[in-house]
């Protein structure tokens, strides 16, 4: 479907996997780079749909018919941010047409929780105990210590996430987890303690790029939706450099060699990591699209599309003082906590949006919206997320 008549001959074109508002970021920066954009999702009205040079209506799992239309198209590259499902279709059509990308096992892997465990283990990467199981009675009550984490194996964004401390709560929260999946099958993982954390990098060709590590608030079990982030972390110098070489192995272990990856980590009071899981995409909740350019003057979105067109991303020096952060709104007491501090703190605020009287929180996509804000001190940063 044609959305502009306007085009030149020496013009670019990049596939976008993806139109939702978590794309919009990708599209309008695409835009601004002078690229052709042709955005691929189902028809839904979403703004990846107005926006979009070339929208076509086909859903994002529909790999085969998608390569069809890139090879016409002729694309110079295809890339998606904050979506698992959508990165195994770009992994698909970027490896038969030789462009560039991630493999295909890699994006297979890296999308399926319990494969990802897998490869951790065999590569002595740190992560928790797990077993994917698709019912209570394939798990041996003995194997895994309790608590105990129920997730669906396929799918992000704290979707149907549960704690259970004990062995009477297992199958109820198995049952549920599993509705979320799109393979009916849940991870369950011992639950480990310590302090949650996200990491960001950027590679090409082999080759790692740390860009930030942030710091995440949740709401706790049973769900453990995000309430906000502060970039970077507070980690010290010693702490981070052990992350990097964690997080650097644990890349190699899934084969991840090009554009952006997220990995969330739990690290204890005595300095243990556990790689929770890694994503071979940007993070979602903003991290990548707003908080990582703003505390590290990097502009990830423009490092992902030139990594998807086979160019070097250009990795500027990390030497910015600012600190970013992102609260979301769960209530009407959040949205109002956020509104007093736009107007107290106007000049800090980057974006903001916020919808009252919505219904019951169950996973991030639901959240009643957030507040961007950039700050001199993590004391400020603090102010807006209430943990001061």
């Amino acid at each position: 479907m044609k959305k502009h008549v306007w085009t030149e001959g020496n013009m670019k074109k990049l596939a976008v996997i993806g139109a939702s508002c978590f794309q919009e970021p990708l599209i309008s920066k695409a835009k601004d780079m002078g690229l052709e954009t042709h955005v691929f999702a189902w028809a839904a009205d979403d703004v990846g749909e107005k926006i979009a040079d070339y929208f076509y209506p086909i859903s994002i799992t529909e790999k085969t018919l998608i390569l069809d239309k890139c090879r016409e198209i002729e694309i110079d590259g295809i890339c998606t941010i904050a979506s698992d499902l959508a990165t195994i279709t770009v992994s698909y059509v970027a490896e038969h047409m030789g462009l560039a990308g991630n493999t295909i096992e890699t994006s297979l892997v890296s999308t399926n929780k319990h494969e990802m465990r897998k490869r951790f283990k065999m590569n002595n990467d740190p992560s928790p105990e797990s077993r994917m199981v698709a019912s209570a009675s394939e798990l041996n009550i003995d194997e895994l210590k309790y608590p105990l984490i129920i997730k669906p194996v396929d799918r992000s964004g704290s979707r149907g996430i549960f704690k259970v401390q004990k062995v009477e709560e297992l199958n109820m929260a198995i049952e549920k987890a599993k509705e979320q999946s799109f393979q009916n099958k849940v991870l369950v993982e011992e639950y480990v303690e310590g302090k949650e954390y996200s990491v960001e990098y950027i590679s090409f060709k082999g080759r790692h790029i740390f860009l930030a590590m942030t710091e995440k608030y949740t709401s706790g079990a049973p769900s453990f939706i995000e309430t906000g982030h502060i970039e970077p972390s507070e980690a010290d110098t010693n702490l981070l450099k052990q992350v990097k070489k964690v997080v650097e192995h644990a890349l190699n272990s899934l084969g991840i060699t090009i554009g952006a990856s997220h990995a969330e980590l739990k690290i204890d009071d005595q300095g243990n990591i556990n790689i929770i899981e890694i994503g071979a995409r940007m993070g979602g909740d903003f991290i990548g699209s707003h908080l990582v350019p703003l505390s590290t003057g990097n502009d990830f979105l423009n490092l992902v599309i030139k990594c998807a067109l086979g160019e070097q991303p250009i990795v500027r020096n990390q030497n910015t003082t600012k600190i970013a952060a992102v609260k979301f709104a769960f209530n009407d007491t959040d949205c109002n906590d956020i509104e007093k501090f736009i107007d107290q703190y106007a000049e800090k605020t980057v974006k903001h949006e916020i919808t009252k009287g919505r219904d019951t929180v169950t996973d991030s996509s639901s959240r009643w919206g957030y507040c961007i804000a950039v700050f001199d001190s993590r004391e400020e940063a603090k102010i807006l997320l209430g943990l001061k």
